[in-house]
């Protein structure tokens, strides 16, 4: 019988690593649960934390950003990025999630050199905290693989030293034909050692080598620098490329079991460390795959929801809600505890993987070219068979949406805010990266500056030009970003678009997409009813089943509708939130 939250923290956490290293022998699991409670300081943890608890509400918006996206040369660029989530955006965003701001060799940041360090052009543990003391922080932990250009990898190099047994090594006679790649380039890496030739796994790129996770070692450096980033006040940790942890030659090495129970320990640790810290797990990877990460609500708080960036892009292209209608009938929804973490746009791109089985070819190729005739670019995976195979579209989302398969029109902005009105309405935590918060357009010169398809989305503001083109009432940057305020501000004060409310999926012809959302306590609807299509629309309002002893009311527009039996016209683009209250 368990008398204590330090026993019933012992027992789990043991049995956590009992499932993790049950083909590895040599690991004394007694003594590394000991450590690992020790390593979280949680010797003295007196309460258990409680299931299925909702960290967030519909006044929860996250906004996504790098560290240095933003410039003013008399200060670091964190107290920049700090100063633009209280002036412009005073009152806006509940939270952030600042990518890495560590040292890193390559794709900006996420091949970390210093888990442990911010990196001096962005600024330092000062300015982390001054944002952490405001705002809900979240930040990477870039699990998965390390630099190639880190003090471990030189010390793997070296074979001595804190790190020298950090990364994972395989043969290139093993069995690596079911491997997943996201990637083209090889997966393996020849290294002169000091050993001789070893050759390391490189899931992403061979400046990003693949950390060992069997060797417990690895597992403790992590728990380090978990409780690192919960001093400094970081409460949402964001585990990229989590999918690909665990490694066995012989099987796709994705989701493998090990991964999920290192995602399961991570959190009961987080949890004890501090109830009200969340994991989110970035999986870019199919939809069905991707769900599995919540487990029973013991894994991941929320996950990534993948498919709805290339799929409601696909709506706004084509002016058809099929298939956007077809995938968020088959999401459960949440449960208490856990969220969708709703984007759709990022620092990377727009995933195509998680639309496999959803989309046919055939739709993803016409998606492809309108993209790269809007300027966009293609990133690839190799398969096992040799091919390659479209991987994401790598475009700024303002410039994604200014027209159609037929080609560019004068709707763009109607287009990009039609988007935006989706996403804060659906089930889920919403979040808006940086650059669609501020209409970027696509920087090609920083394309042709890091040779990387993916800096087309992350551009470099000087902080006094990006305010004087957000005050200019002429500039498309000044209109994106003040009617997404207002959206913000109306979508944080109605109770039925908390993450967890009910959702259900309207039918209302294949140029509308509607979905009715009605607050936990039933006391107030909201029907979302958007025209993804560039014509105008009518809409029968006795199709909804509109209560009619309520008056209902537009938030957007501010329009009462009493007749229920009304037709009204909804413009290219046009969305309304109905409600009763």
């Amino acid at each position: 019988m368990m008398n204590s939250a330090k026993e019933q923290l012992k027992f789990t956490v043991k049995s956590h690593l009992d499932l993790i290293y049950q083909h590895i022998s040599d690991v004394d699991v007694e003594s590394l649960t000991d450590e690992l409670v020790a390593l979280m300081r949680l010797d003295n943890v007196a309460v258990e934390p409680v299931p299925h608890q909702n960290h967030w509400d519909e006044q929860d918006v996250l906004m996504i950003s790098y560290g240095d996206a933003l410039h003013d040369h008399s200060e670091s660029a964190l107290h920049t990025l700090y100063r633009f989530l209280h002036e412009p955006c005073e009152g806006l965003i509940s939270g952030v999630h600042i990518l890495p701001f560590f040292p890193y060799s390559s794709d900006d940041g996420f091949s970390v050199c210093d888990f442990s360090k911010v990196r001096e052009s962005a600024g330092n543990w000062e300015d982390i905290q001054r944002i952490s003391s405001e705002f809900r922080l979240m930040s990477d932990l870039v699990i998965n693989h390390s630099s190639s250009e880190s003090r471990w990898f030189d010390n793997f190099v070296k074979g001595e030293g804190v790190g020298h047994d950090y990364f994972f090594t395989a043969s290139p006679s093993d069995d690596l034909s079911q491997v997943v790649r996201p990637r083209t380039s090889d997966l393996l890496r020849a290294v002169e050692t000091e050993k001789g030739i070893q050759h390391v796994w490189c899931t992403f790129s061979h400046d990003q080598v693949d950390l060992d996770f069997r060797n417990p070692a690895v597992l403790k450096e992590f728990t380090k620098i978990i409780r690192l980033y919960l001093d400094k006040g970081v409460n949402i940790f964001r585990l990229d490329a989590i999918a690909f942890l665990w490694k066995v030659p012989g099987t796709r090495c994705l989701n493998l079991d090990e991964t999920h129970e290192v995602v399961r320990l991570l959190r009961t640790l987080i949890e004890y460390a501090c109830p009200k810290a969340m994991i989110i797990t970035e999986t870019n990877i199919p939809s069905r795959e991707n769900l599995s990460y919540f487990g029973n609500a013991n894994e991941a708080h929320c996950v990534y929801n993948f498919s709805l960036p290339p799929l409601l892009l696909q709506a706004l292209m084509t002016g058809n809600s099929f298939y956007l209608r077809q995938w968020m009938m088959s999401m459960p929804p949440a449960q208490d505890g856990t969220a969708y973490f709703n984007f759709i746009a990022s620092h990377d791109g727009i995933g195509l993987r998680p639309v496999e089985g959803i989309l046919n070819d055939e739709e993803v190729e016409r998606l492809i070219e309108t993209m790269q005739l809007f300027g966009g670019h293609v990133s690839w995976r190799a398969l096992d068979n040799g091919e390659n195979k479209p991987y994401e579209i790598n475009i700024a989302l303002f410039d994604a949406l200014q027209g159609t398969l037929k080609g560019k029109d004068h709707l763009g902005v109607e287009r990009y805010l039609c988007a935006h009105r989706i996403m804060f309405a659906l089930e889920g935590i919403p979040a808006i990266y940086f650059q669609s918060l501020v209409g970027s357009h696509n920087d090609h010169a920083r394309v042709e500056m890091t040779g990387h398809a993916r800096s087309i989305n992350r551009h470099h503001w000087e902080y006094d030009e990006l305010l004087q083109v957000l005050e200019d009432s002429t500039s498309h940057h000044h209109r994106v970003f003040s009617e997404i305020k207002r959206l913000i501000a109306l979508r944080v004060q109605q109770r039925a678009f908390h993450p967890n409310a009910t959702q259900f999926t309207l039918h209302l012809g294949e140029n509308l997409f509607g979905f009715w959302r009605q607050s936990i306590d039933r006391r107030q609807s909201v029907f979302c009813i958007n025209n993804i299509s560039d014509q105008p629309v009518n809409l029968l309002l006795s199709d909804l089943n509109l209560i009619g002893t309520h008056e209902w009311y537009d938030l957007i527009s501010e329009r009462r509708y009493s007749d229920l039996h009304e037709t009204v016209e909804l413009k290219p683009y046009q969305s309304l939130w109905l409600t009763n209250q």
